[in-house]
């Protein structure tokens, strides 16, 4: 069998930095690896200039064209001490007002509520968004100075102009009705998280209703120093299990009447609704619960009648996305499709029917950034140089004269400015942290607005070796990729322990970015302790077409831990590596791949950490799990096959569990479960539970407490 080891370089790959070590304190507590960001560019209605959130004081406006600092749009001074700071803020159409956010609270991953004010620029005057309580979702019109949020389930508006707030909906109830968000499991698994939208000219909002009333419940038990414990409880659909029913509305302001959108087709969800560019309909997504036939209507506002758009079905799956553009001709628009096996963008007309593909060839586009349509060019992100890298690119609608805007290796994400006649790009790779620059529409850089100098050096100062990323191929065949980081010392006469870091989820991809600068610095301080850290993107990950990513359809897990035992295998016969001490961890899906490896590779690993892990998909949200394994009546045997359960009895190694009590996402049942089934296997492990830590168990100290635990189970047993 052909093995091939390949090496893909950077500018930093290989180099050997400075003279310093890290800790575990410099990491969790100093927050040393800490990367400046730009908070909040927006850009202005003018295209000229973009003003950026300068500590929640007030907010600067810089000029495009030179990228420095020509004044200030507001200071909290300006409110005479209605808001002392704010999070994060929003401008109204005209510029005339500003929203500002000055606290928040978690509601799930996504979705916050929020404490709102109102600053109007013409009166001076700040006042209160709502004196109902904290708002979700405020979103301004985009046109008619109005803005509209939630509040406990309910629609509201108010109308800037005159004052007045208008509740749109009445039975919006926890656990029973939503209007105008998503339920959980809309919000986690499709991203739907504002779930309603302005109409483009401001006279109609279009709005979800969520009946959840025939969701099954979760209860979570919280602690929180109380003499008694308190129960929290949530709908969560399992798999197989009842969905909320989901409706859209539209709500006339002129009329003040509201209309149901009435769908003739049996459907599971409604993923997304978009507006027309002439505010004359709404299409509405409908997804059937395999999630492999996707169906577009398009609603008259009016009426509520709808009629089929535009329709996309998949042998296995689709993943929704938000790239569905219409051009402001109102007579085409653009879509974003694997058909070809690969992401691409195709342009069609109002009725459905191809005028032809914008972008082709054996790479993916990751996402649609806009159209500027005066001069029929298209801008997006793809992988075509290569998978480690997303870059920008512009294209003609015609699907002529690309151009790459973008140059330097790894991630970028950009921000355009009204008009597209500039872009601000932030850069980042596997060991440099943002780089941000402010560029023309040709790619050329303007400005270096923030280069995080101070890190950069500080990381170059580090007994650190940058990773060097490698490619092999397993004994069935398939060629993988990934990275290892050596010690700095690396001597490869010396045989090394490794530690593999696993995620290895539907459509994820590891090996791009800059890793926070806390996770990656902490394999580069195993690195210093002597161990090779070690990362593989194996077969189900992104970047390399559908096939690829289809592979596990039906059989999450199976083809997954067969390429991390490959690949760990392949590393055993690498001379500088000692094949008896290989361990693996993970979190979320890599805590389940890590509680396969170290079962189902009994004989390769040596000892496995699990975080907030998956143990059996039936105990998972359905719209992820349904995705990508099916239903139990279409896939019976597939959930307990691929389960850790099924192979208690083949631990042999030294293992660690850790999960967090208050996970609404992974459910610490997930952990109880497979607790259970290793005692009945009379298996010994170490167990760590975080009370009331979410699925990112953090909050203080808990993160430091973490890897500290973490860092000593390598230690003594690896």
């Amino acid at each position: 069998m052909k093995k091939l080891l390949l090496f893909i370089c950077c500018c930093t790959v290989g180099l050997v930095f400075g003279q310093s070590d890290i800790t575990l304190e410099d990491i969790w507590v100093k927050n040393r690896f800490y990367a400046k960001g730009i908070a909040d560019i927006r850009s202005m209605n003018d295209g000229q200039h973009y003003t950026i959130n300068e500590g929640g004081a007030g907010i600067g406006k810089y000029a495009y064209a030179t990228g420095e600092r020509v004044g200030e749009i507001f200071n909290v001074t300006q409110t005479q001490g209605a808001v002392a700071n704010f999070r994060n803020y929003m401008f109204n159409d005209d510029e005339s007002a500003v929203l500002l956010t000055t606290q928040s609270k978690p509601r799930y991953r996504h979705a916050t509520y929020d404490e709102n004010y109102i600053y109007d620029f013409k009166s001076a005057q700040t006042t209160r968004l709502s004196e109902r309580g904290f708002q979700m979702y405020a979103n301004f019109a985009p046109a008619g100075n109005r803005i509209a949020y939630v509040v406990d389930n309910n629609l509201f508006y108010k109308d800037l102009t005159s004052n007045e707030e208008v509740q749109v909906t009445y039975d919006g109830k926890w656990n029973y009705i939503i209007n105008g968000g998503s339920d959980w499991v809309y919000e986690e698994e499709l991203v739907l998280i504002r779930a309603f939208e302005w109409s483009p000219d401001g006279s109609m909002i279009a709005f979800y209703k969520f009946d959840e009333s025939e969701v099954s419940q979760f209860d979570m038990t919280t602690y929180k120093g109380k003499l008694y414990p308190q129960n929290y409880s949530f709908k969560y659909p399992k798999v197989g299990e009842v969905n909320s029913k989901v409706e859209v509305y539209i709500y006339n302001l002129n009329t003040k009447t509201t209309q149901k959108v009435n769908i003739n087709k049996q459907y599971e969800y409604i993923p997304r609704i978009k507006w027309t560019n002439d505010s004359k309909g709404l299409v509405v997504f409908t997804l059937n619960r395999l999630q492999n036939d996707l169906e577009l209507f398009m609603a008259n506002p009016e009426s509520g009648t709808t009629q089929t758009f535009f329709r996309e079905t998949a042998q296995y799956y689709l993943e929704i996305n938000d790239d569905l553009t219409f051009l402001k001709d109102n007579k085409s628009f653009i879509w974003k499709s694997e058909k070809d096996g690969n992401f691409h963008l195709y342009l069609y007309n109002m009725s459905g029917k191809l005028i032809n593909q914008i972008t082709s060839g054996n790479y993916e586009v990751t996402s649609l950034v806009g159209v500027d349509e005066k001069n029929k060019k298209v801008y997006y992100m793809s992988s075509e140089a290569s998978i480690y890298e997303n870059h920008l690119y512009s294209i003609q609608l015609d699907g002529k004269n690309k151009q790459q805007l973008t140059t330097r290796f790894g991630a970028n994400s950009v921000n355009f400015s009204t008009g597209f006649s500039y872009f601000i790009n932030t850069n980042t790779n596997i060991m440099q942290p943002a780089y941000i620059t402010l560029c023309n529409n040709k790619g050329e850089v303007v400005r270096v607005l923030e280069d995080n100098k101070t890190l950069q050096d500080d990381i170059n100062s580090l007994h650190i070796k940058a990773p060097e990323f490698f490619s092999f191929t397993t004994a069935e065949g398939v060629a993988l990729n990934g990275y290892m980081i050596k010690p700095y010392d690396f001597d490869p006469s010396k045989k090394y322990p490794v530690i593999m870091r696993v995620y290895g989820g539907p459509g994820s991809q590891e090996a791009k970015q800059w890793y926070d600068g806390f996770k990656m610095m902490w394999h580069q301080m195993m690195a210093q302790k002597g161990y090779i850290t070690v990362c593989v993107d194996n077969r189900g990950t992104a970047l390399r077409g559908r096939d690829f990513r289809t592979s596990t359809y039906g059989q999450l897990g199976k083809y997954e831990t067969n390429d991390q035992i490959e690949a760990a295998k392949w590393l055993s016969k690498q001379s500088f590596i000692d094949g008896n001490r290989i361990g693996i961890w993970g979190w979320s899906y890599g805590g389940y791949m890590a509680g396969l490896c170290i079962t189902r590779g009994a004989d390769v690993f040596k000892a496995a950490v699990s975080v907030a892990p998956v143990t059996n998909w039936k105990y998972y949200d359905n719209i992820y799990t349904e995705r990508y394994m099916g239903t139990l009546e279409t896939n019976p045997n597939g959930f307990d096959a691929n389960a850790p359960m099924a192979y208690a009895d083949k631990l042999q190694g030294k293992y660690l569990l850790i999960h967090g009590t208050g996970d609404d996402n992974v459910h610490f049942q997930n952990s109880a479960e497979w607790i259970n089934a290793l005692i009945k296997n009379n298996k010994q492990f170490d167990l760590m539970i975080y009370p009331d830590r979410n699925h990112g168990v953090s909050g203080g100290n808990t993160r430091y407490h973490l890897y500290t635990l973490m860092t000593n189970f390598w230690l003594e047993n690896l």
